[in-house]
């Protein structure tokens, strides 16, 4: 596609000229997507997650400042990161909250490894029962 693009006689000023300039340039990440079938060829199960959050966003509390809308983000980057890897999200800020602050993360950054969804205990994951023996 992209050779027959780069050989073919377009009026540059043309809307298809337009089209073909935009094809052109982005043929380096065609070839990516192509390269590796995991990649998803657009975004609209990103867009799907971030609804909830567009459309509630004048509802939540806090956020009408930078700091509220940080500290919102980041929640919601948390929650949806679980549901991404088949977490509970309730389980999982709970394990974040009751144990994070009790790691010594200044000195060992491995143990933020502890709080990446693959590397939670399995009591964590959505639809197990259960907690952790105390």
């Amino acid at each position: 596609m992209h050779a027959w693009l780069a050989s073919a006689a377009i009026w540059p000023k043309s809307t298809v000229g337009d089209a073909k300039r935009y094809a052109l340039s982005q043929k380096k990440y065609l070839e990516r997507y192509l390269m590796d079938g995991r990649l998803e060829i657009s975004n609209n199960r990103a867009e799907r997650r971030i609804k909830p959050f567009v459309i509630g966003r004048k509802n939540f509390l806090f956020a009408n400042t930078p700091r509220g809308g940080r500290a919102s983000a980041v929640m919601f980057s948390i929650i949806e990161t679980a549901k991404e890897n088949g977490l509970d999200p309730y389980r999982y800020l709970v394990y974040i909250f009751e144990n994070a602050p009790n790691w010594d993360i200044r000195n060992n950054l491995n143990t933020l490894e502890l709080l990446i969804p693959w590397y939670v205990p399995n009591y964590i994951q959505a639809g197990k029962a259960g907690s952790p023996a105390v």
